[in-house]
């Protein structure tokens, strides 16, 4: 796996499916050492990372929630440890728990503030020291349309990639004196899990209204995340939309 990567180290979060796992692998097949962080899906990331391997990369499986500020502060110490300093780190772990405002528990509320947006806290600033020391490096972070223009029922999951825009933009301020990159991705409906529990109507009525009549794949996702950390060198603060058409 020799490439634009070569030395490297890059962490990505929620890596063992869906968008996290393609990011990981693009990435790593352009040469970085990737530290593939799982939460519940242990035998989903152990299968990313022998994929890295067997492609001749470099991959360490790391369970954390990074929900749990001492887990995300244990996740990013032992890639320090094991894989060296962080140069490339991809907010992705995320999750959804879709109720109207109205019928929203606090419970339901907390989960979701606490991994999409408190998550991306905790990880980004344990690891932004390993990137100051490295001497500079890319964030990326994973929003949605949803923090763009809203959706019903996800009220919770939209306040979070909203957030996750201010977020974005004021470290892009902040970092870019320690030549770090800041840079969101906006995925509109993309192919994952997450969205295999839409009914066909709802899959035809988000078809119809989008221009390219189709629903993304995670590798178009994770195509754009791989230009920003190694051809985007003069991108930070920015949002980048990944839907289609969706939202113009």
């Amino acid at each position: 796996m020799a490439g634009l990567l070569d030395g490297q180290v890059a962490l990505v979060t929620g890596a063992s499916r869906g968008i996290g796992r393609a990011i990981a692998l693009e990435l790593a097949r352009h040469g970085a050492a990737i530290g593939v962080n799982y939460n519940q899906q242990k035998e989903k990331a152990e299968e990313v990372a022998a994929e890295i391997v067997k492609g001749g990369g470099k991959a360490l499986v790391v369970q954390a929630n990074v929900a749990n500020p001492e887990q995300a502060s244990a996740l990013v110490d032992r890639v320090v440890k094991e894989l060296g300093p962080i140069r490339i780190l991809v907010n992705n772990a995320g999750t959804a728990a879709p109720r109207t405002l109205r019928r929203m528990s606090l419970e339901e509320w907390r989960t979701v503030i606490d991994t999409n947006l408190n998550g991306t806290f905790y990880v980004t600033s344990n690891a932004v020291n390993s990137m100051v020391e490295a001497g500079g490096g890319h964030i990326v972070v994973l929003s949605s349309i949803i923090g763009e223009e809203g959706g019903v029922g996800l009220i919770n999951y939209g306040t979070t990639k909203a957030a996750l825009i201010g977020f974005v933009k004021t470290a892009a301020r902040e970092l870019a004196r320690y030549k770090i990159n800041v840079n969101a991705v906006a995925p509109g409906w993309i192919d994952t899990d997450m969205t295999s529990v839409l009914t066909p109507e709802q899959r035809k009525e988000i078809i119809d209204d989008t221009l390219l009549g189709r629903f993304g794949k995670p590798e178009e996702v994770a195509s754009l995340v791989r230009y920003l950390v190694t051809e985007g060198t003069f991108i930070t603060g920015a949002v980048f939309d990944v839907n289609g058409g969706l939202r113009l």
